[in-house]
């Protein structure tokens, strides 16, 4: 499984990732498959969900042809901008670009925030993914906000979802050492807010996150893969 926020244009750009050989995709900022006037770009996504305000910049889920994608059911209006989706029948995937969201007290973070409070049901699968662009880290909690990165952390973690990153990489909270955002493409301005929260009935195999002197390029940020592979499973089904 792989995030990534394209930084628009990824009908352009989406053959970049084939190396990775993911069977799942979860791209923020991508444009609409159905309304894109791009027939390579239309061959690509065979197998997807999208959800987006405009035509142009949305939250994509894209899957291998032998993984099933379903919509599921969430009251998400008027929050930006999630994407629940169902994989082969069964796990739930929740799908991530918070936004700013016209809301002048809850932005980013504050969004998933006020999500979890609203239903928390969709993730206690034991087999539930959290994956996509928070615009969020530990480094901007504020002490007198009761909604903070942390805080959102926390109920992930009682509902027992822990970053991939963090436990493959053994990094604390706001002390990561792979920047997954080079704002302005600026290599001093370095930060980590992309993620992948899963339940515990997966194995993190590896991750790995893309290097600036590959990716600046095309997007300012790098992709983020998680290798996981299911529990007791007599399939080894990996992801």
């Amino acid at each position: 499984m792989l995030t990534w926020n394209c930084n628009g244009a990824f009908r352009k750009k989406f053959a970049a990732l084939a190396a990775f050989d993911a069977d799942l995709l979860v791209i923020q900022e991508c444009e609409d498959p159905a309304r894109a006037a791009d027939k390579n770009y239309s061959e690509f996504s065979q197998n997807y969900l999208w959800s987006g305000p405009t035509k142009n910049k949305g939250l994509g889920v894209f899957a291998k042809p032998n993984i099933k994608l379903e919509h599921a059911q969430m009251n998400l209006h008027p929050l930006e901008l999630f994407l629940p989706v169902r994989v082969d029948g069964e796990w739930p995937l929740l799908a991530v670009w918070t936004r700013h969201a016209n809301s002048p007290n809850f932005r980013y973070i504050g969004q998933l925030w006020k999500l979890l409070q609203r239903d928390k049901s969709f993730l206690t699968h034991p087999g539930a993914g959290l994956v996509g662009d928070l615009n969020s880290n530990k480094r901007w909690d504020e002490w007198d906000r009761w909604w903070n990165h942390s805080d959102v952390v926390r109920e992930l973690s009682d509902l027992g979802l822990e970053s991939a990153y963090h436990r493959h990489f053994q990094e604390a909270q706001g002390t990561e050492s792979r920047p997954t955002l080079y704002l302005q493409r600026n290599l001093a301005k370095a930060y980590h807010i992309d993620y992948g929260f899963f339940g515990p009935e997966w194995t993190i195999r590896k991750v790995e996150v893309g290097e600036a002197h590959e990716w600046l390029e095309i997007s300012d940020h790098m992709p983020v893969m998680f290798e996981l592979e299911r529990k007791d499973s007599p399939s080894t089904d990996t992801l």
